[in-house]
């Protein structure tokens, strides 16, 4: 039996230095999504209408009552649902991502951009990822709120195409974009200033990964509470599609049900999540990138 020859892979990541970016932003993105699926699945259940009732005169669904609800009628598991749609997005959806913010920086900033360029290539590279994975992003909000029975990714894709059309694997598409491109942008922006501002001798010392780490917990915490209300607004939009057909028919919901604090439901959870998961995937980027000789 002939043995396979690994030596193209290895050429072809010593010449290709976005695809060794795409690895590095892959490995980086699998790790902290498993972490810290439960959280993603807790800000989804609520957001939602349906799943939890509010007691009279209460607006909001605490973090902890979601999660011991969870665990009361689904078990341990239930926390994980929407693992495999998950992964699925977030292997090439980070890969993209990363890649994509490789290229544009070395290409428009020579690897140091200002501020308004990595709010524009944060854009940029979130908005080719997201559009890529909207169907998958759908069916990863279908499974974690538990409403819907699909047996696989697959049968969820089947199903939605069968009964809802382009239309509903692409439904909160608007919201979605509006929610991750500015998230990475001015993500991005806070996280290369202010790791600009660490004095190099810390990012050159044993130090550096987690002087890393504390950019990315400043960074997302900034940029999860702006794109709270798109977050909101892009899960009923998935979940819900007949009653919420546009972005208008959520904000006019969610203004006359709850106020103005009903456009940062889950935001607990989400900037928890987002903080976190983006610190691990950057500090865990930064350190591949600079192993894999790109840095």
């Amino acid at each position: 039996m002939d043995t396979f020859d690994y030596s193209f892979i290895q050429e072809l990541l010593e010449s290709s230095p976005i695809l060794k970016a795409f690895l590095a932003g892959s490995l980086s993105g699998t790790f902290s999504t498993v972490l810290f699926q439960p959280l993603d699945l807790v800000k989804t259940r609520i957001q939602q209408s349906s799943m939890i009732s509010e007691p009279r005169g209460q607006h909001s669904v605490g973090m902890m009552r979601v999660m011991n609800q969870v665990l009361r009628n689904e078990q341990i598991s239930g926390l994980w649902k929407g693992m495999t749609p998950s992964i699925t997005r977030t292997i090439p959806g980070v890969g993209l991502y990363f890649s994509s913010v490789h290229w544009l920086t070395n290409t428009f900033s020579e690897g140091v951009p200002s501020p308004l360029t990595a709010v524009s290539i944060g854009i940029a590279a979130r908005s080719f990822s997201a559009v890529c994975l909207i169907p998958i992003t759908v069916v990863k909000t279908r499974f974690e709120s538990g409403e819907y029975r699909y047996r696989s990714i697959s049968n969820a894709l089947t199903q939605i195409y069968s009964r809802e059309g382009i239309r509903g694997l692409t439904c909160g598409l608007v919201p979605t974009v509006i929610r991750d491109a500015p998230f990475s942008g001015i993500y991005l922006m806070f996280y290369t200033q202010l790791k600009q501002a660490i004095p190099p001798e810390i990012l050159k010392s044993d130090f550096q990964a987690g002087a890393q780490f504390g950019c990315g917990v400043v960074a997302g915490i900034l940029a999860s509470a702006v794109t709270q209300p798109a977050d909101v607004v892009k899960t009923k939009m998935q979940l819900y599609p007949t009653l919420y057909p546009n972005v208008s028919s959520v904000l006019l919901h969610l203004h006359e049900r709850y106020g103005f604090r009903g456009y940062f439901k889950g935001l607990a959870p989400r900037m928890l999540r987002r903080t976190l998961m983006a610190s691990m995937a950057w500090t865990f980027y930064e350190q591949a990138t600079k192993a894999m000789g790109l840095k």
